[in-house]
């Protein structure tokens, strides 16, 4: 196969490019490199940094025989689409019909959609399946869930296939501490520091942390199988801040207090996703524990100080 990877510089895409490197498929890498990382681009890629709405994208499509697409390219901070909905949106749902107009002129076979838990909002139950009333609370869950129903339509019209993939909170190397880095990339990054890390809130709240290469393994999968299906991608298990913390200072065998900060408003307080479909069919499960994937990411972190 000859694969393009969107965001393919990035910490979910980078980690997807060399699993399919590995397996021996021909890989076509667009970033902008808004927030990916020249670092992360493996070397046997073929990379163009190119913006999903330039009009040159259509030179990646012509200058390669593309079969299938997996894309991570998105705008992901939930506070700038609040404060600038107009970027958010050029970004994750002109980007995404762009690159879609090019699937459909050079007849690619299928696309793989990165979309997020955030379109599902404030839980009415637990855990939440692919059934579960949309309540979306930002500008990013909007942008995230309308190329959901573009990715459905393209297939009605034009025979493009795909698979929408929702993520739980995905963690493991490459992830950025920085800017929107999730809360186990933060956490690490300043515990390594020796600095105490920060909660919003009293801690209580959980999260369906999920490893990257668990995210890997069910995208791969997901070239083959899994057709016109929306699919949850978690652990199916949910773990308070608080026990995060406490996990992090046992594998590190320190003793950091965290330090307690008024919550943010529009913070969900619990989330955990169902995975009985990923499971059934895609036949994939999650290989790591949260223990066992905080082992890896923090070891990872380590070799990089």
């Amino acid at each position: 196969m000859e694969i393009l990877v969107t965001g393919g510089a990035g910490f979910i895409g980078s980690n997807i490019v060399d699993a399919l490197i590995k397996a021996g498929h021909q890989v076509i890498i667009v970033d902008n490199l808004s927030s990916g990382k020249k670092k992360n681009i493996n070397k046997l890629a073929k990379f163009y940094q190119i913006d999903l709405c330039q009009n040159d994208l259509a030179r990646v499509f012509q200058e390669n025989k593309i079969t299938h697409v997996i894309h991570h390219a998105a705008q992901i901070d939930v506070q700038a689409s609040i404060e600038n909905p107009l970027f958010d949106a050029r970004n994750n749902i002109l980007g995404t019909l762009n690159l879609l107009e090019n699937c459909r002129e050079f007849a690619v076979e299928k696309v793989i959609y990165a979309s997020s838990a955030a379109v599902y909002g404030e839980p009415d139950y637990l855990p939440v399946d692919e059934k579960h009333p949309l309540k979306i609370m930002s500008g990013y869950g909007i942008s995230k869930h309308t190329p959901e129903h573009y990715l459905k339509v393209y297939q009605e019209l034009y025979g493009i296939n795909y698979t929408i993939f929702r993520y739980a909170n995905v963690y493991g190397p490459r992830q950025d501490p920085a800017g929107e880095g999730g809360v186990v990339s933060i956490f690490v990054d300043q515990m390594l520091a020796g600095k105490r890390p920060v909660i919003f809130g009293d801690g209580s709240q959980s999260r369906d942390f999920i490893h990257v290469y668990d995210i890997v393994k069910a995208n791969l999968l997901a070239l083959s199988k899994g057709n016109n299906l929306l699919i949850n991608l978690s652990t199916e298990s949910r773990s308070s801040i608080k026990e995060l913390v406490k996990y992090l200072n046992k594998i590190l065998a320190f003793n950091l207090k965290p330090i307690y900060k008024p919550a943010r408003s529009g913070d969900i307080l619990h989330s955990v996703l169902a995975n009985s479909q990923a499971r059934q069919i895609l036949g994939w499960q999650p290989e790591y524990d949260l223990l066992s994937g905080l082992e890896q990411t923090i070891n990872y972190y380590k070799k990089l100080n």
